[in-house]
């Protein structure tokens, strides 16, 4: 059927989002991975599938009609189903009322697509030592930013997480003992958390247990980054003894990266219409992609058990609805420089907070509170995660306990641990991207040792 009139077109991400969402005329070759909406100035319609599908899904608007592909692969490869019969995926539509703000139409639709009930979740709110630390952290620094955010948050019935992120790995001097960590953390009334790469192989890992080099295409460096094959069983039970590791420590919260990539050999940005190259297969064939995935979730979730609150970063979030408290917006914001902030942070979460306690509790990244960044521009972006009633994490780098700054922290602590207060965008279908500025990331996370 044509497509008729004016429309802005509003679509997704594979993944995190790459700070570019927003708004847009019809582009025919546009990739919209799960869903997408438009508005033709009256009236928001959403269109999608369930979450749990058991492909990788896309749309495409042209002004022929609307397509949606379904991508069955295995690896790079055909699925091989045998007798088996896949149902692929459910579509959902949903129209708003005429004049509804698309806001309310996104959340609405957002709702209706969830194919399970969504894990139910107290405010998340507490520390994370990466944008000031990015992997140079000690046991000694944890407890000092436990410490502050005990102080600030005293009064809070619903008590924070202190997350420590990549480096603890190094191990001792650094990190002598991670269960007495745990500990040592509960006991300033705070709960512990912990970040992991599940699926990350140690060098000498049996080669028939781990994903072949070909997803990465021979791209340079990539084939060092040896990763599990979560297909095979013997595998999938060497990453998820890292997380059941973690969790019987006494970690409380279990934030776990890299499962797209490691999976998959690309970044969601690195995606388009091809979720992966072609050329290689997992272990089992049996299996779609999106099923390889799901079953990984799931495990993952398992594992934790029930009380433990997983937080998903480089994950699937239609794929992890239902498994995961809490899914992170978009890319890594920073400590270094303001824009990429404004970029992975400000717009994730203008244009994904449709999907917060619909999907999971959204997490738009940390507020990084560094030298390098003006004081001005982390304050707003911290009174703005604080409102939204999203999960606030905090950086406590340089220049956090200066009077003024543990005043507006702890003013945020308060307001994010009773839930925020609903602070939304003003009109979302106004809001419009940029494009990509020259600026230089922060480092990616990597095994302490590797080479960048």
């Amino acid at each position: 059927m044509p497509v008729l009139g004016a429309l802005n077109v509003l679509g997704d991400h594979w993944e995190r989002s790459d700070g570019d969402l927003g708004w847009r005329n019809i582009i025919p070759e546009r990739v919209m991975p799960w869903y997408f909406a438009t508005y033709d100035g009256k009236t928001c319609c959403g269109y999608g599938v369930k979450t749990g599908a058991r492909a990788l899904c896309f749309w495409q608007l042209d002004r022929d009609g609307v397509s949606l592909w379904l991508n069955l692969s295995n690896g790079g490869s055909g699925v091989m189903l045998g007798a088996r019969e896949l149902a692929a995926a459910t579509v959902v539509t949903h129209q708003g009322a005429q004049d509804e703000e698309p806001i309310h139409t996104l959340r609405a639709f957002c709702r209706n697509m969830c194919s399970q009930v969504s894990r139910p979740c107290q405010p998340i709110y507490g520390t994370n030592d990466w944008d000031y630390a990015y992997g140079k952290n000690t046991a000694k620094q944890v407890l000092l930013d436990t410490d502050l955010l005990a102080k600030l948050s005293a009064s809070n019935e619903v008590r924070p997480f202190s997350v420590m992120d990549m480096g603890w790995e190094a191990g001792p001097p650094a990190f002598p003992s991670m269960p007495e960590l745990a500990r040592q953390i509960r006991e300033r009334k705070v709960r512990p958390g912990i970040w992991i790469r599940p699926l990350e192989a140690p060098a000498g890992a049996n080669r028939n247990l781990l994903l072949p080099d070909a997803r990465f295409g021979g791209l340079p460096g990539r084939a060092k980054e040896q990763t599990y094959d979560p297909t095979a069983p013997e595998a999938l039970d060497l990453a998820l003894a890292t997380v059941k590791e973690v969790v019987d420590w006494g970690y409380e919260l279990v934030k776990h990266d890299f499962t797209t990539y490691d999976v998959l050999g690309r970044w969601g940005f690195e995606m388009g219409a091809e979720p992966t190259l072609p050329g290689w297969s997992f272990h089992d064939r049996s299996r779609t992609n999106a099923e390889i995935l799901l079953d990984l979730y799931q495990n993952i979730r398992t594992a934790c058990g029930p009380k433990v609150v997983v937080l998903g970063c480089n994950t699937v979030g239609h794929l992890a609805q239902g498994y995961f408290d809490i899914q992170r917006t978009g890319d890594d914001t920073s400590g270094q420089n303001w824009e990429r902030t404004r970029r992975m942070g400000v717009n994730t979460l203008a244009f994904r907070c449709v999907q917060h306690q619909a999907f999971f509790i959204q997490d738009p990244d940390i507020v990084a509170i560094t030298a390098q960044i003006p004081w001005e521009a982390t304050r707003q972006w911290l009174d703005l995660v604080a409102h939204s009633g999203t999960a606030l994490f905090v950086s406590l780098g340089e220049g956090s306990r200066m009077p003024e700054h543990t005043k507006e922290i702890e003013r945020a602590f308060q307001l994010a641990s009773r839930g925020g207060d609903g602070a939304r965008p003003l009109s979302i279908t106004t809001l419009s991207i940029t494009d990509r500025v020259n600026d230089s990331p922060p480092p990616r996370r990597k095994r302490i040792g590797l080479s960048t």
